[in-house]
């Protein structure tokens, strides 16, 4: 039985006239590096705010950074899309207001509630409320396409996944206060990742060049972070070379990152790609722990890594019997 879709013989019948993001193989090396860079992102970040000397409270900095870095990924993608095509990626008529609604939702909107949730809530319910984004996205795509609705095994599939999300955060304090500008804002951030993904999707039906869709949106994304930052008083100091270099990095691990995804939807069902954003806080917590020099070898990391694959494999695989 294949794990991501269809018997094996639908599969050999088919995969002649797939591409490299329909295969399974392209799927699941897309959705790990995906997620893998995203992962990166935790501790890189965590390191970012120590070498551009932002504060815990300081949220129009943390905004500010987070803009420069989307949109310097929004022109790597635009150069390396006018190198592909050689020529400058110009936006077909009538994509741009949709570009401009996705960068304000997935990029803007998203890390602005990411950002106030996490000041006024624990970072242990940032992790367990971040990946709920997937369960948003499986129900999104049940009421907009008659080919993705969900059924017993997508649920089954996120709840397994979602209960990896949970072991792998267990050393976390569970506090009972919830507020709208903590646990609320973190809700609304999941919820704007989860859109984003369904907007992206329908866009590129109209803009079928995903990089290009891509790079716009994180361009226009970017600048109004950028925009809100400097207008909240926010600052960035690049004091030393280290610190230049990490903000390339993260700008070119979102460039690659945001650009495989929407490339993924473009020809994926939504259901079947976004459960693999469970691997996302997992790969968080085993690079943050081998990047600070901490043990990755803890048996909750190898549960819930056990886990969330699971939760994946229970999604994609399809019975013999039509579900």
């Amino acid at each position: 039985m294949d794990i991501l879709g269809g018997s094996m013989e639908e599969t050999i019948n088919t995969n002649e006239k797939l591409n490299f993001f329909q295969k399974n193989t392209g799927i699941i090396f897309c959705s790990i590096l995906c997620t893998g860079l995203w992962g990166s992102a935790f501790p890189c970040v965590k390191l970012g705010y120590e070498l551009f000397q932002i504060g815990a409270d300081d949220i129009f900095s943390k905004i500010l950074f987070a803009g420069g870095r989307f949109f310097l990924a929004g022109i790597f993608v635009l150069i390396i899309t006018a190198f592909l095509l050689k020529k400058f990626p110009t936006l077909k008529k009538g994509s741009l207001k949709g570009i401009a609604l996705l960068g304000f939702v997935e990029t803007t909107m998203e890390y602005v509630f990411f950002y106030i949730g996490l000041s006024y809530a624990s970072s242990f319910k940032g992790a367990i409320l971040n990946p709920t984004s997937t369960f948003m996205m499986v129900i999104l795509a049940h009421f907009i396409y008659k080919d993705d609705k969900l059924n017993f095994r997508k649920s089954l599939g996120c709840i397994v996944g979602f209960i990896g999300i949970i072991i792998v955060n267990l050393t976390g304090e569970i506090d009972s206060q919830i507020s709208f500008l903590g646990e609320g804002c973190l809700l609304i951030s999941a919820f704007a990742f989860a859109l984003g993904s369904i907007i992206s999707k329908e866009i590129t039906k109209v803009e079928d060049n995903p990089m290009i869709v891509t790079g716009y949106q994180l361009l226009i994304g970017g600048a109004i972070l950028i925009t809100l930052g400097l207008i909240g008083g926010g600052r960035l100091h690049f004091s030393s070379i280290n610190a230049t270099l990490l903000f390339l990095y993260l700008a070119l691990l979102s460039s690659i990152a945001f650009s495989l995804w929407t490339t993924l939807f473009k020809y994926n069902p939504v259901g079947k790609i976004s459960v693999f954003n469970f691997l996302t806080p997992i790969f968080g917590t085993i690079l943050s722990a081998v990047i600070l020099s901490e043990d990755v070898f803890k048996l909750k990391n190898l549960v819930a890594l056990i886990l969330v694959c699971l939760g994946i494999y229970i999604v994609n695989k399809t019975n013999d019997a039509k579900n």
